[in-house]
This record gives C-alpha cells, structure tokens and sequence, in this order.
C-alpha cells in the first residue's frame, strides 16, 4: 500500500518530465524549421534587442546616423523614377527630388569612410576580404540576406566582411549583426563616402554630373546602378571579394584570384554571358579600370542589367585576349549552377522532383561550386521546401542555424 502511494506521483512527475523535454525539442525543431523555411514574400527577419552596453571589438560608432536621418533613408518610395515620361519630364523630377538622395550626400559619418575601412582590414589582419552593398531600407534586410553572411563566415571563419551601407551603418543594423559579432566573426557595416570612393578614377565626373542633376538617372532605380558602381569603385580601391546578398556560400574561396563567373556558356563551352554578383580582384586590376570606365563612359539607367552583367559581358568582350589583363572566367557551375528561369526546382522537395536528381545535384554542387546565386529577383516568393536543394545546403552551410538547431 505504501509503495502504491509513492509510485502515482513518480509515475506523474516522470510523464511531467518527459511532456517538457517533448516542448523543448518541438520550440527547438520549429526553431530551426523557421530559419530553413523562411517567410521569402516578405523578406523580412526580426531584429535582435538593442545592444545596451554590449562592447563590440570594432571601432565604435563615435557618430551614429540619427534617428531623423534613418527616417529619411528609409524613405525610398519617393526615390523611384517615374515611368512613362519623357526624358524632360523625368530629368524635372530628379532635379526636385535631388535633395532627397541622402545616400549621395557626404556626411560627418561618411567622411569617416576611409579611415573607418582601412582601420577595420588593417587591425584584423583579414585572411581573405569580402565586400557587399545595401541601399536599402534596414527592413528589408532579411533572413536570406543574413544566410548569405552566415554562410559566408562558415567557409572563412577568418575572414572579413565590409558592408557598404547607410542604412546597416546604425544601431539596428548593428543589432542585426550582433550573432555574427558575438560568435568573433569579423563584420562591419559601413557608410560609404561616393565622393571619396570615385576619386581619381573615371566614375568621379559621372558622380558629379549626377550630383548636380544634369546627367539622366533613367528609369532603373539610381540606388540599383550606384550598388553596380560601388562594388567596382571598392574593389578597385581595396582589392578583394565582391558577392551579391541572395547567395550561399558553399567552400573557401581563398584559391580564387582575380576571376569572374559566366552566367551561361553555348554548347562549345564558350561564355555567352558574364554576371557581376561575384567579382574577384586584387587592388588597382586594369580591368576593374575598364568596367569603371565604360560605366561612366556609356551609363544608360533605362535598361536593366545594362550597367552590372551587360557591362562587365561587353566589356570583356570586346578584349583581344583575356591574358593581357591576367583574369581567368570561371564556368558557370562555380556560381551560377543553375539558370535563373530554373531555379524554382532547387526549391522544391523530393516529392514534386526525384529524389535521386537531388542527391546527384547536391554531389555536383559540393564537387564544382563555390557559392550559388539565389536569383533573389525571380526565386523570392518561393518557399524553401523540406529536403529541397536549397533546404539541404541551407543545413549544411550556416553556423548561426547549426547553433539554434544543437542547443
């Protein structure tokens, strides 16, 4: 009778215990089923809490963008040249709206722009560099902007990320960096100087014709062509590693010097045409030079692509031979393996496409690719599918998510 009574409240605090451990491991897996399944229609993703008195190991942000000054950044929608116009009408409207181009502005901030870079690649000691842009409201930088960063860090884990931006240059940007910060990664965001970025090199009098409203900006959003600019101006400046925000890093790329990915290839083997999502350079490339100058030279803001892959595939092109300015094009599977009107397959999970055709795709990704291209244009409001492509290397290529998913 005794050992009746004392066997119920055994029985209940066992069923009690295994009830919680059942609620951890369910919080835990839809913890990690969030971040591998994203809400991509929004491109959205929360932000940590403020950083309070957090150190960070970086040089502080003696200057911070003010909350006023975010308000204006973040609005955009002001920004976007109207269609259907004529080029009078069009060059009447950005003359007006020319104020309200904060990112063309030079800043107490963004004067610190040079030193802020050199101080921050001086004092790591970077293995390898890598630079990225965003001009664009903070709020839509989302969680596969983060997955780029994330799988970027898990490839160099010594290595350094600049981001040239105004926006993430804050502390809500700060705040979004802070598990990378936290984990040692080395990340900084960054406002760019344009002024002190172009200088001495042929996008410095397309700036200033820009700047003073004389030069048509087209219909293409100005903030689209100036990050096409920017990652050839930094590169040229400093020498490293452009990628694009919509990509996964899948290995080191510390092998790779002075190249360029072809997007597609003709039945030969012959490149048809160049992306500039990932560009590789060492500092001062003649042919960083070139693209710099045919972008001045030739800017045309009314056709997409004309300014960023049109330009680098011209460009290279019309060179006699790609020895006399020492660069090798790489085929398309090191960055671009699948093309962008495909890429809603490595979506899908095994059971809209064979099980096999993914084992055999992520065996040639692991083989053949450096990083893959998300094509975030066309593949946003797809839904990242259980055991689809994309879900496994999203598995296997972060460290932030690896983190979530064994605590």
């Amino acid at each position: 009778m005794f050992e009746t009574r004392r066997t119920k409240p055994d029985i209940f605090r066992n069923f009690t215990f295994v009830a919680t451990c059942l609620v951890l491991i369910f919080t835990v897996n839809l913890t990690c089923k969030n971040y591998l399944q994203p809400e991509l229609q929004s491109h959205r993703t929360r932000l940590p809490l403020e950083l309070g008195d957090t150190e960070v190991r970086y040089r502080p942000y003696e200057k911070r963008v003010t909350d006023e000054e975010e308000v204006h950044v973040e609005d955009y929608g002001n920004l976007v040249p109207p269609i259907n116009v004529t080029l009078q009408e069009r060059m009447a409207w950005f003359k007006k709206n020319l104020p309200q181009f904060e990112f063309l502005k030079s800043t107490p901030v963004s004067m610190e722009f040079e030193n802020r870079v050199e101080e921050f690649l001086g004092e790591n000691q970077c293995r390898i560099q890598f630079f990225m842009t965003w001009i664009a409201p903070i709020s839509l930088f989302g969680e596969r902007e983060f997955l780029t960063m994330d799988s970027l860090f898990k490839a160099h884990p010594n290595g350094c990320l600049m981001i040239i931006s105004r926006t993430m240059d804050s502390s809500p940007g700060l705040g979004i960096l802070k598990p990378l910060v936290d984990r040692g990664f080395k990340v900084l965001a960054v406002t760019p100087d344009l002024p002190q970025l172009f200088k001495d090199t042929p996008a410095e009098s397309w700036f200033d014709d820009m700047k003073s409203g004389t030069k048509d900006p087209g219909e293409i959003p100005l903030a689209q062509n100036l990050s096409n600019l920017i990652r050839l101006a930094v590169l040229y400046k400093y020498g490293g590693i452009y990628l694009d925000t919509d990509f996964i890093v899948l290995k080191d790329f510390s092998g790779l010097r002075n190249s360029i990915g072809a997007q597609s290839v003709n039945p030969v083997g012959k490149w048809t045409r160049l992306n500039n999502a990932v560009l590789i350079f060492d500092k001062d490339h003649p042919l960083l030079y070139k693209f710099i100058e045919e972008f001045a030279l030739n800017f045309n803001g009314n056709k997409w692509g004309y300014n960023g892959p049109y330009l680098v595939s011209r460009v290279v092109s019309d060179l006699t031979t790609a020895q006399d300015y020492n660069f090798t094009i790489l085929p398309p599977m090191a960055f671009y393996p699948v093309y962008w009107s495909h890429v809603d397959g490595f979506f899908m999970g095994p059971k809209q496409v064979r099980r096999r055709w993914i084992e055999h795709k992520l065996e040639q990704l692991t083989d053949e690719t450096y990083g893959m291209h998300l094509w975030n244009k066309q593949s946003s409001g797809l839904t990242i599918e259980q055991g689809s492509i994309i879900y496994r290397l999203i598995s296997e290529h972060c460290t932030i998510c690896k983190h979530e998913c064994s605590s």
